[in-house]
């Protein structure tokens, strides 16, 4: 059974219609990021707006509402109402003239996906085009937040973790291609469901390449005009589980390695798990046995360990009894394999070998575990991440603190500014004032809000058109996103002192 796109929403909106004043005739809001929970970020990655608008605006409200028999759907409506509310609590006489319309009379304008928007500046405004319709606008708040909160909140954790790891291959290393695979999502089975997985899948694939989530490829052919045959969208390697070195048995657990490398993958990368038992029996005895086979081999044995403390495991634990904990996993490697020391005097390990970890890690251990291997004189690109649902599910809402609030009306044609600044509150959850547009501070190259505008000038500004009266009015593609995100430039200022007390 197909869920009405007209019930996603609270119950509480669903009754706003006569609340607000006698004559209303235009309700206009904003989306905007007010804080980062998270130290060091003060920007996020516009995303998502194209799908909400394709997928719920236009596919659905058409398919189950719009060309579907308007008793039909009226009352499927009523009767989930009667039944929450109490019979004919609430009026659908509103719903019948939206249906009667045949499309959604709306306006959406947003920054071009792949921005990256301040804290406090609005990347999305929506208004109604309708006078009759002006209910409709705040009554898109909950799926519109639903939907847009975690896809901008995903990309802007990828796109944390790929300027940390541009910055730290800039500094230790040659192979700045590499950075494009060095964080892989591994996300997908910790997601909230599988359109989670896409939509924060997606989000991940606008910085890096590397992924294992199959359906956010096809969520960016669909809704992104993406292409797998004409573009990289993302990729993966053949990597093995712990079911497998299970099966193959623990005394003969080098044989698996010898079997795999010799003729399952006898060429090309292959990722192995290797802490099924004991991580550093296979460092320090079983590789050293296949070491020729490994060094002779097209191609590259990536070994995977992914249970512990991940700093500890890859850069060494001073505090251990074993000498091999002592060095961590990549000196380990260093040791048996060798490699080059690189033009900034770092090394690399050989081609034929090298190391991903896929458990629990963070933007901060992937910070601390770049800086431990820099300080032994490594290149930080020796390490694959394997990010996952700690980093991707592991958030809210209020991580950046999205919200939708209204900020200007129109009321027997005559244009109110409104706005919120509750007195208990730090000064986060301040709105803007009336009609807004962003623009770029020509000093600071930062873009800003401008509040409180007349109708005429909030037509110019950076906030573009996308969606307008039910059609899809201005598209772009994954590789424009990409290219979009790749050449600016992140911008570090400080937050309002009121913001970082808020938090505190």
């Amino acid at each position: 059974m197909e869920i009405q796109p007209i019930a996603y929403s609270d119950f509480y909106k669903t009754d706003h219609r006569p609340q607000y004043p006698r004559n209303t005739q235009k309700v206009y809001s904003n989306l905007t990021p007010r804080e980062s929970r998270i130290p060091g970020i003060n920007q996020v990655v516009v995303w998502g707006n194209q799908f909400f608008c394709k997928e719920i605006l236009i596919e659905q409200f058409n398919r189950e509402f719009f060309r579907k028999p308007k008793a039909e759907v009226v009352a499927k409506y009523k009767r989930r109402l009667d039944t929450s509310l109490g019979k004919d609590a609430v009026s659908v006489k509103h719903i019948e003239e939206l249906h009667d319309l045949g499309y959604l009379p709306l306006l959406i304008k947003a920054l071009p996906e792949g921005t990256l928007c301040p804290l406090r500046v609005p990347c999305l405004t929506i208004t109604n085009t309708h006078p009759k319709f002006f209910w409709l606008v705040n009554f898109f708040e909950t799926v519109m937040s639903n939907t847009l909160w975690g896809m901008m909140t995903s990309a802007t954790l990828a796109y944390e973790y790929r300027t940390m790891l541009d910055q730290a291959c800039k500094e230790t290393s040659d192979l700045d291609w590499f950075v494009d695979w060095q964080a892989h999502d591994f996300s997908m089975r910790g997601m909230f469901g599988i359109e989670a997985a896409m939509m924060s899948g997606s989000g991940h694939l606008l910085s890096f390449t590397g992924t294992d989530t199959i359906p956010a490829i096809d969520f960016l052919e669909k809704y992104y005009g993406a292409n797998a045959e004409k573009e990289m969208i993302g990729g993966s390697v053949p990597a093995t589980e712990h079911s497998v070195m299970c099966m193959g048995g623990k005394e003969t657990e080098v044989d698996t390695f010898t079997r795999l490398l010799t003729e399952v993958y006898p060429k090309g990368i292959v990722s192995i798990v290797s802490d099924t038992w004991d991580f550093w029996n296979v460092l320090e005895n079983e590789l050293p046995k296949i070491k020729d086979i490994i060094m002779n081999r097209d191609g590259k044995l990536v070994i995977r360990p992914d249970s512990g403390d991940p700093i500890r495991i890859i850069c060494g634990d001073p505090d251990s009894d074993n000498p091999c904990a002592q060095k961590g996993a990549v000196e380990m490697l260093w040791d048996l394999f060798g490699g080059i020391v690189n033009s900034k005097g770092f090394k690399q390990l050989d081609s034929h070998i090298g190391l991903i970890y896929g458990d629990s890690i963070t933007l901060s251990r992937c910070r601390e575990i770049c800086r431990q291997l820099k300080a032994k004189g490594f290149a930080t690109t020796n390490v694959v991440y394997g990010v996952g649902s700690y980093t991707y599910q592991h958030v809210t809402r209020d991580t950046f603190g999205f919200a939708v609030k209204s900020t200007y009306g129109v009321i027997d044609d005559i244009g109110y500014d409104i706005y919120k600044a509750p007195k208990t509150d730090s000064g986060v959850k301040k709105s803007a004032k009336g009609l807004v547009k962003v623009v770029k501070d020509p000093l600071t190259n930062r873009l800003t809000l401008i509040d409180e505008i007349t109708p005429e000038d909030e037509k110019t500004g950076l906030l573009e058109p996308i969606f307008i009266d039910g059609k899809l009015v201005k598209e772009t593609t994954l590789a424009e996103v990409r290219a979009l995100l790749k050449k600016q430039v992140k911008i570090l200022f400080p937050e309002p002192a009121q913001y970082e007390n808020a938090r505190t």
